[in-house]
């Protein structure tokens, strides 16, 4: 584990929920007369964490503002591994995973790990290289969803997918350029939902290792979704399958 800090009511909330024995310290904004911020107080003290009252350019000097109030230092658990992800499948009947092939905006990740949770997804896999990890604004945005869904980096994407094929996951990419939609497509099984990168979609080995792909139908005049968009689009006509 390393230290690092969580910011914003939903995250530290969800902390303070989930894991408050890795909470180190928390920092309060002074004279913050906020009814959400008392409970988080009160749970950090029956927990013995300390509580420090500083002012706003201390807590903006901390993480450059956007913090709420409240900041978190923490011992945060690091990202899960290959094997990780093999215990997860193998303990449920039909796995739910979302694979993303290189996002780098943390706020992508963050809206991305809110979706999975709210969709019951049973994990997210991302590669090592080229793609952002749980940073503090990836914590901030998922709204306590960081804590939440297991989140496992991974070293070689197309090697996972075949791992995942090998368990019996059903690998669904997500391109432009086929004819299925995503309404057309069977994701009530196994299912790995694969999202490219900002702005490239998947490169081509991705693309490749994957058993079918689908497309988001659009009427209008763009081309693209932001990544995060199609994420919650994608997981939810699943969701509704799987129902």
């Amino acid at each position: 584990m390393n230290a690092d800090l969580v910011f914003g009511i939903h995250a530290v909330g969800a902390l303070l929920q989930r894991a408050p024995q890795d909470v180190l310290e928390l920092f309060v904004m002074k004279d913050r007369d906020d009814k959400r911020m008392q409970p988080l107080i009160q749970e950090a003290r029956q927990n013995g964490v300390s509580v420090q009252f500083c002012n706003r350019k201390t807590l903006d000097d901390m993480v450059g503002g956007q913090h709420q109030g409240i900041i978190a230092k923490a011992r945060l658990q690091s990202s899960g591994s290959e094997a990780d992800l093999a215990a997860i499948v193998a303990q449920h009947e039909k796995p739910f995973i979302l694979v993303l092939d290189g996002v780098t905006d943390p706020h992508n990740l963050g809206a991305i790990l809110r979706s999975a949770d709210a969709a019951g997804v049973h994990a997210v896999v991302s590669p090592k290289d080229r793609s952002v990890k749980l940073t503090s604004v990836v914590r901030k945005v998922a709204c306590g969803a960081a804590e939440s869904v297991p989140f496992i980096t991974i070293t070689n994407l197309a090697r996972t997918l075949r791992e995942l094929q090998d368990a019996g996951v059903w690998v669904v990419g997500t391109a432009g350029e086929t004819e299925t939609t995503i309404y057309q497509a069977d994701f009530k099984g196994p299912l790995a939902i694969v999202l490219g990168a900002e702005g490239e979609g998947l490169r081509r080995l991705t693309r490749e290792t994957c058993d079918s792909l689908v497309k988001i139908p659009m009427f209008g005049s763009v081309s693209s979704l932001n990544v995060s968009v199609a994420a919650g689009i994608c997981l939810f006509e699943a969701v509704r399958q799987r129902s």
